[in-house]
């Protein structure tokens, strides 16, 4: 199975939480948004960590979505 991460860039707020929790899918841009670093997930171990992060995000920016 594979899963599709994003993260939408109007909404995000920048508080990082997604990428001290999960910083093999999500890092801060020079923007000061954090971005997807893989758009595909194939390995378990890194869904179940983006789904932490996506229900850690206090404006609910990130999408986790079967591919």
């Amino acid at each position: 199975m594979a899963w599709k991460v994003s993260v939408d860039q109007d909404t995000c707020i920048g508080d990082a939480i997604c990428a001290s929790l999960c910083p093999d899918v999500f890092e801060m841009g020079d923007d000061g948004k954090a971005h997807p670093i893989v758009e595909v997930i194939e390995d378990e171990n890194l869904y179940n960590c983006a789904m932490e992060a996506m229900e850690a995000c206090p404006v609910s920016a990130i999408t986790v979505e079967e591919a």
